[in-house]
């Protein structure tokens, strides 16, 4: 499991381990906040190739099968 400091996430790389089209490297972009603005609750990824944004959940680059910290 990666082990993420979800305050230092914000312009951080990652690499997809399972990549679809062409899609491997990425980079935070946008931190998704509660309504409170307390609490992180997800992050907008854009890929390196195309520019093409993704959002999820910030804790799913956790899963060490899934994605790798840094480009590789």
């Amino acid at each position: 499991m990666n082990q993420i400091n979800p305050r230092k996430l914000l312009h951080s790389k990652w690499t997809a381990l399972h990549p679809t089209k062409k899609r491997r490297h990425f980079i935070v972009t946008k931190l998704i906040l509660s309504p409170d603005n307390e609490i992180i609750i997800g992050c907008e990824l854009e890929a390196v190739i195309d520019k093409s944004m993704t959002e999820m959940d910030w804790k799913q680059l956790k899963e060490a099968t899934s994605w790798q910290m840094g480009w590789r």
